[in-house]
């Protein structure tokens, strides 16, 4: 049986989809369909059941997946194995949003890629949830971190951690609104504060008033720049009022640099979720990486 031909099966097996899978290989959707014909003439049975939105599995390609899969991903491990400078080493290739994997994750990790003959060689990059999960996808990563749970069969996601966002500001800020205003006027009270964010459109500003004050912000952004670290710099020097993960401001908080403006009943959350492609845990630098990060984690809350 044609190698090349198990390749795409699996691949569109994983993406539930000839044209998701034609893009992840590289290939026109044509050629997909007529390989996956190929394969279904050669064995004598249908693998997929065609339908209006992507596609399913039979029996037989369930079968046939869980048979070969693992295989194949041995078989490209091997491959990348070859291309590392070091051939006692794997590398892991992770991907995720700049703060918290450059804060959390990769100190993490640096721990495992040592040469005890169970270590690997570590490559990250910073990108938005969509530009991660679609790399993770496209096969230029072993894992995403995201703030978004991919959806289909392609990929699997396990939750990581949740981080708890806080309004904060320096102190001349508090100070000028004054503790017993904000608790009478609530998110009123903060209409004329200038806005540090990551966005124009407000994302961690907007949400923490949607589930805290169950309103809109009224202001709009006096300083935007797109990393929570900058943010952070910012409201420091007092650019304005900003939120932002505890994880990343509680070390300012407790040198008094910043404030927190309000302590809601229910702080908001936002769940992490720890991603990689179908059946690449198998791998195991992959599993060795997933497994830690996932006991990391349980120390970051």
């Amino acid at each position: 049986m044609d190698l090349a031909l198990l390749r795409t099966f699996v691949t569109v097996h994983r993406a539930g989809s000839f044209t998701r899978a034609a893009a992840l290989l590289g290939l026109s959707q044509p050629a997909v369909t007529s390989q996956i014909r190929t394969l279904e003439r050669q064995l004598g049975k249908p693998l997929f059941l065609r339908q209006a939105r992507g596609v399913t599995p039979t029996t037989i390609g369930e079968e046939l997946a869980h048979k070969a899969a693992p295989h194949l991903d041995a078989l490209v491990e091997i491959a990348e194995s070859g291309l590392d400078d070091d051939s006692s080493l794997r590398t892991l290739h992770l991907a995720g949003p700049p703060e918290f994997t450059a804060e959390r994750a990769l100190p993490a990790l640096t721990e495992l890629t040592g040469d005890d003959g169970q270590g690997f060689a570590l490559r990250a990059s910073f990108g938005t949830a969509e530009e991660t999960l679609e790399g993770l996808a496209a096969g230029h990563h072993d894992l995403a971190i995201s703030t978004a749970r991919p959806r289909g069969a392609l990929l699997t996601a396990t939750p990581l951690c949740d981080e708890e966002h806080v309004l904060v500001a320096a102190p001349r800020w508090a100070e000028r609104i004054g503790a017993e205003e904000l608790r009478l006027k609530g998110s009123a009270a903060l209409e004329d504060l200038p806005v540090v964010e990551v966005h124009e459109s407000l994302p961690l500003v907007s949400r923490y008033w949607a589930t805290v004050f169950d309103s809109r912000p009224a202001a709009s952004g006096a300083v935007v720049v797109p990393d929570l670290r900058a943010v952070l710099a910012c409201a420091v020097a007092g650019a304005g009022l900003a939120v932002l993960p505890l994880y990343l401001c509680a070390p300012a908080l407790a040198e008094g640099t910043i404030v927190t403006l309000y302590d809601p009943a229910v702080p908001p959350l936002r769940t992490y979720f720890l991603a990689a492609r179908t059946g690449t845990l198998a791998l195991p630098h992959v599993a060795r990486a997933h497994e830690w990060l996932q006991r990391a984690a349980t120390r970051w809350g």
